[in-house]
């Protein structure tokens, strides 16, 4: 019994159908779930196998930074505004929340680069990488919200029910940092100088982000913390788990509603440049 073989034709043409072009990537990132997550499975396996501390790599960056500073606070080497919750709590939260926005901001560019000799010889769903790389960060998310559990039970801290809206909230943070990753992974791919301007804006732009402190009364900070578009990204997801007042909901809700399109034209053009460069690449 023979099996019919879908064939695509490629061909240069002048006009590109986008609605078309979000239809089938649509489709392919669909059905290239289980192509996602095997090479999820890959990358996870082959991360942690020749690896001592294994998992606890995971979560080593957020702890790390947290205990940075919270030695800071109790040394009183800078005096911290009362944050509503056990500092070791809030600082803890906000670390975790930003590792997980960087690593997905990253993800796009690592997941190209590494696959760039898969690309460059097997046709298969681009859009598998982005997918495969989602389940990868959702993965090491989970070992890190069960850390933070400890953390409430040690601070015996009560959830809310505001809590019911983490996994939403979550997901839109991811979401986001995809979207702003997809968006620098043509030229990412194109120069390595772009994934370190990444990682050197990103510690900048940690500290005029309420990541380890809160937003001042007033002054330039308060301003450039304001305008930061992580700012409603990273407290409303950590006012939630922390049962603390939800601030700057407007503008959370008004980044949904531009992260949506333009994740889906950040795929777009990634499912269309990325073959192209690839085969640049290889030449």
């Amino acid at each position: 019994m023979s099996v019919e073989l879908e064939t695509k034709i490629y061909q240069r043409g002048n006009k590109l159908n986008l609605i078309l072009l979000v239809k089938e990537m649509l489709i392919d990132l669909y059905q290239s779930r289980f192509l996602a997550k095997q090479l999820a499975k890959r990358d996870i396996s082959s991360s942690y196998r020749q690896s001592f501390l294994g998992i606890i790599w995971a979560f080593i960056t957020p702890i790390t930074t947290a205990l940075v500073w919270i030695f800071i606070n109790s040394s009183g080497a800078v005096s911290l505004e009362d944050t509503g919750v056990p500092y070791p709590v809030f600082v803890f939260t906000g670390t975790l929340l930003w590792s997980v926005l960087t690593e997905s901001i990253n993800m796009p560019i690592t997941a190209t680069r590494e696959a760039k000799g898969l690309l460059s010889k097997i046709n298969f769903p681009k859009e598998a990488l982005i997918l495969s790389g989602v389940y990868k960060i959702l993965f090491n998310s989970t070992f890190k919200i069960l850390l933070l559990v400890f953390f409430f039970i040690y601070f015996q801290i009560l959830p809310t029910v505001a809590l019911l809206w983490m996994p939403l909230t979550f997901l839109i943070l991811i979401a986001f940092g995809v979207m702003v990753g997809l968006w620098l992974t043509p030229l990412g791919m194109l120069y390595n100088d772009v994934a370190k301007v990444i990682g050197m804006a990103l510690r900048f732009i940690m500290y005029i982000t309420p990541v380890v402190y809160t937003i001042p009364k007033d002054g330039l900070m308060k301003t450039l913390m304001e305008l930061n578009p992580l700012t409603p990204i990273l407290l409303i997801n950590r006012n939630i788990i922390l049962g603390l007042d939800i601030n700057y909901l407007n503008y959370f809700f008004v980044l949904t509603a531009i992260t949506v399109p333009l994740l889906l034209l950040a795929l777009v053009i990634y499912r269309v440049s990325i073959p192209v460069i690839v085969e640049r690449l290889s030449a």
